[in-house]
């Protein structure tokens, strides 16, 4: 590359990190989203209805196969803030198996669905803070036009910005004080950091309808009062593997760091019958293949 090349690049770099202004980017954007979370504008918006003898549908989402090497970065940056326990590295959260094989963090939902319950997502899935340079929770379930409600409990300055579907620059210049953005549309929100805690990841999603759930620390979920019929349930994980990186700027330290690129997420798919008050049991098994 020529140096003119290279000050072009860097400035455009820096240019970038100035506009965002911030700490923690959080990328809005609609490129591998489960499919159950795309709504077109010709889609008839989700309808409430009074759902009588509803079914429910429950499950694990286990680990098949070797268990791959989960990332960790070092953590170099903040360390007193970062890093209280001394750990000096930090997991990146991509893939988390306990001890049972089930696989936490998996968002399990109903595909092609415009109708059913009242929207009754957990408002703890909406919310998000940053807590010792970590995005928490890792996983995020929003409503389509609902509030995402975000703090920091650090006691340095973050700065979420929200780039896609919605544009935002949310400064975060004292603690434990919320700052709350309606979501208008469905979609997949990857959150990164651009202030040199490149470790800070997590995703969310806006999602167009309430059957949705995260599975637990067993790999377990449950989606409740269905209306009978036949459905497509889909599984989908955000991706483990880091396959690049990118230059970036921290807009704090005003130096280029290096930022882990992830893969893409995956789905798995299948298919299951609701009949009226009973549960119906669907287990997914992830692996490398």
């Amino acid at each position: 590359m020529s140096g003119r090349s290279f000050a072009m690049t860097k400035a455009n770099i820096r240019f970038q990190g100035i506009a965002g202004a911030g700490v923690c980017a959080l990328l809005l954007a609609g490129i591998g989203v489960p499919s159950g979370a795309r709504q077109s504008s010709t889609e008839a918006p989700y309808e409430v209805v009074d759902v009588q003898s509803g079914g429910s549908i429950s499950g694990t989402v286990k680990w098949s196969g070797p268990v791959p090497k989960i990332p960790r970065l070092p953590i170099t940056k903040d360390p007193k803030i970062c890093d209280p326990a001394g750990e000096t590295t930090r997991d990146l959260q991509r893939l988390v198996i306990g001890s049972d094989g089930g696989v936490a963090n998996t968002v399990v939902y109903l595909k092609d669905v415009n109708h059913g319950k009242a929207w009754d997502l957990p408002l703890s899935e909406r919310t998000l803070d940053q807590r010792t340079c970590v995005y928490v929770p890792h996983i995020l379930l929003v409503p389509v036009g609902g509030e995402v409600q975000i703090k920091s409990s650090d006691p340095i300055l973050h700065t979420v910005h929200m780039m896609g579907a919605a544009t935002y620059n949310l400064p975060f210049p004292f603690q434990d004080q919320f700052i709350s953005r309606t979501m208008h549309i469905p979609g997949r929100v990857d959150l990164k950091c651009n202030a040199g805690h490149v470790w800070m990841n997590a995703e969310a999603l806006v999602v167009p309808h309430p059957y949705y759930a995260i599975t637990d620390a067993h790999g377990s979920f449950t989606l409740t009062n269905i209306l009978p019929g036949n459905y497509a349930v889909e599984a989908w994980h955000e991706g483990w593997k880091i396959v690049s990186d990118e230059a970036v700027l921290d807009v704090g330290a005003q130096i280029i760091v290096k930022r882990p690129i992830y893969s893409q997420p995956r789905t798995w798919q299948k298919q299951t019958t609701v009949h009226p008050s009973h549960n119906s049991a669907v287990d997914f098994q992830l692996s490398e293949q």
